[in-house]
């Protein structure tokens, strides 16, 4: 039997010569770090334009990047003297070396470009601010030419064409046209976001030189967050902007601001979600964890929710040194920046109150709109005067103090309450009064401007919820003294990772104590989780903090517990309810936070606009 044996010499009383490697393998391995697919080589290129202080940038690929890749900048441009230093490894203007804390630039680290001459065809055309003429240098395969003139009027253009042909076994693990065409859009798009000022455009250029533009963002105009919010609607769209909350947080030297969609408007994946620490796109998983934890109450598991959040403070604060591609960050104090977003998050959606994403009345209008048959015809309604109006509304029913929820023997679902002689017409009510039930499920209430249709069960359910956590949070939780204490074994490093938080834990009443060695022994759990398996939730709560450097398991299975209760505790479907209880509900609705969604994420109520339902009509 043969054993091959690797980085082994043939005779094994002569050790492995050491040798230095030649500069050339040297940069194909730096190479490897920096330039992982084409849109890595984008992200470093776009980042060094934004650097040179860019206020228009073109992108222009071929087959995804891999035969073409072209950024035209409008920046400082670089001087012909120090252009093969610029392409030389580890040689950079961003920074002196002196500190690698004190970071304000996109890169630092020197390595783009002599990364991307080694394994490509590498041009760099630049003209100097104040300079009379370009000029002009190519690196193919680590080889550098001489410096030449070049005609350019102004910035920097850098093309780098056929990437990885010295290295063509990078090019199998290369996905298709249209996937890396993909993850070059998504870079490009997160760079525009940090830089609402400056103008992007990207194109995909075919074979004859021609080529579309796939994406393309102006450069926008006002302050900062008009900016911000005008960038992120041309990029994610109105409609995400629409049914945002605008954020702006700071605490202990971090500021957090951005914006974050509703719970109802979440998404199936987490592609909408966008994480820049001073104006640096990461995706750090610490930051990813604590956007989770925030939207924890408010969504199922399968879905996720959207949000666009911007981490500013002093360079001294956050390392992002950590790996080449800088798309990883660590803080110095981590559990503060996670507190903050988790904090700042839930703050804001609880100022939200009980406004639902717009999004749904869209898909409901969608999917009760009939398929076109013919050219459509034309109606005319005239509007209601404003006299009409008000009769109408002062036949509504009267505003009532929730007083609980009495069973109703009326049999019709139609319900058309008398009018209160000392009523003003309620015109500023957000939910409307109550003009039916139907189906036993579902009320119907009359707006301004419209109406709105309310999920009872669903509705009541997140409002028992809320007062079953706010008693929760009064009262404390109550725990529960095992007869025998449960003793689980760890490793030490587990058991001190455990006994740091071991105080939060037991506020939420589990009671740990050291057991020696390793161990740990589990004096209480919270009441409310009744049984469990205490060592489970342990070592749960251990791989959360390795993950994460936080926990919300034993937090999560309660509030999973409140919920359950909720539900069974709220209002069944199938119930016929009064008018005054109807209204009753409409109105905790409004004074609830969060009573836009239930428990799992799904709307509690549909709000159509009268303009739209005469839409559905064909009355306009």
């Amino acid at each position: 039997m043969t054993i091959a044996h690797r980085n082994m010499s043939a005779n094994p009383a002569q050790p492995p010569v050491i040798r230095q490697l030649d500069e050339t393998v040297i940069n194909r391995i730096a190479a490897g770090e920096v330039v992982e697919r084409p849109a890595s080589a984008v992200k470093e290129l776009v980042e060094n334009s934004l650097d040179a202080g860019a206020r228009r940038i073109e992108i222009a690929i071929a087959d995804g990047g891999k035969s073409l890749i072209r950024i035209t900048d409008d920046g400082c441009g670089i001087p012909a003297a120090d252009l093969p230093l610029a392409l030389s490894r580890h040689a950079t203007s961003k920074i002196d070396g002196s500190d690698l804390l004190d970071i304000r630039s996109f890169g630092f680290r020197g390595e783009a470009l002599a990364s991307l001459g080694a394994v490509g065809r590498l041009s760099v055309t630049s003209r100097a601010a104040g300079s009379a003429e370009a000029a002009r240098i190519t690196v193919t395969g680590g080889t550098m030419a001489p410096v030449t003139p070049a005609a350019l009027t102004r910035g920097t253009v850098v093309e780098l064409r056929d990437l990885f042909h010295a290295t063509p076994a990078r090019l199998k693990f290369m996905r298709s046209d249209r996937a890396e065409t993909q993850a070059i859009g998504d870079v490009v798009k997160r760079l525009a976001m940090a830089e609402p000022s400056v103008a992007f455009t990207l194109r995909d250029v075919t074979g004859d030189g021609e080529g579309r533009v796939s994406f393309r963002a102006d450069a926008e105009t006002g302050d900062l967050f008009d900016a911000l919010r005008g960038r992120i609607g041309r990029i994610l769209g109105a409609e995400f902007v629409e049914n945002a909350i605008s954020l702006d947080i700071e605490r202990e030297g971090l500021r957090l601001t951005g914006l974050a969609a509703l719970p109802t408007y979440s998404r199936g994946s987490s592609v909408a979600q966008y994480l820049f620490v001073n104006g640096r796109p990461v995706r750090d998983k610490l930051l990813v964890g604590a956007l989770r934890a925030a939207y924890m109450d408010f969504l199922s598991r399968d879905r996720h929710p959207a949000a666009v959040l911007f981490i500013d403070c002093d360079p001294q604060l956050v390392d992002v040194n950590v790996h080449p591609a800088k798309a990883e960050v660590r803080f110095r104090e981590p559990g503060l920046a996670r507190g903050m977003i988790v904090s700042g998050l839930r703050h804001a959606l609880a100022g939200s109150g009980h406004r639902a994403s717009s999004t749904v009345a869209g898909a409901t209008l969608g999917a009760m709109r009939p398929e076109p048959a013919g050219p459509p015809r034309v109606y005319q309604m005239d509007r209601p005067s404003p006299g009409k109006l008000g009769a109408a509304f002062a036949m509504q029913a009267p505003l009532v103090e929730p007083q609980g929820f009495a069973e109703a023997a009326a049999p019709s679902a139609r319900i058309d309450p008398e009018p209160a002689a000392d009523t003003e017409p309620q015109r500023d009510l957000p939910l409307g009064a109550a003009r039916a039930q139907v189906h036993e499920n579902y009320i119907i209430a009359q707006t301004a401007n419209g109406m709105v249709i309310v999920d009872q069960h669903a509705a009541h359910e997140r409002l028992v919820y809320e007062k079953l956590k706010r008693q929760m949070a009064e009262n404390g939780v109550a725990a529960q003294a095992l007869l025998i204490p449960e003793i689980v074994d760890l490793s030490e490093g587990d058991c001190a990772q455990l006994m740091a938080v071991a105080e939060d834990l037991r506020r939420m009443g589990l009671t740990l104590e050291p057991f020696g060695g390793g161990a740990v022994a589990v004096r209480e759990t919270p009441a409310v989780l009744g049984e469990i398996d205490a060592a489970g939730l342990v070592h749960d709560i251990l791989d959360e903090i390795a993950d994460l450097g936080d926990s919300t398991t034993l937090g999560a299975r309660i509030d999973a517990v409140l919920s359950r209760v909720a539900c069974h505790g709220s209002i069944r479907s199938g119930r016929r309810m009064r008018a005054e209880e109807m209204n009753a509900l409409l109105r905790e609705m409004e004074a609830t936070p969060h009573s836009g969604q239930c428990n799992h994420g799904r709307p509690t109520y549909v709000e159509l606009k009268l303009a739209d339902i005469e839409r559905l009509f064909g009355r306009t």
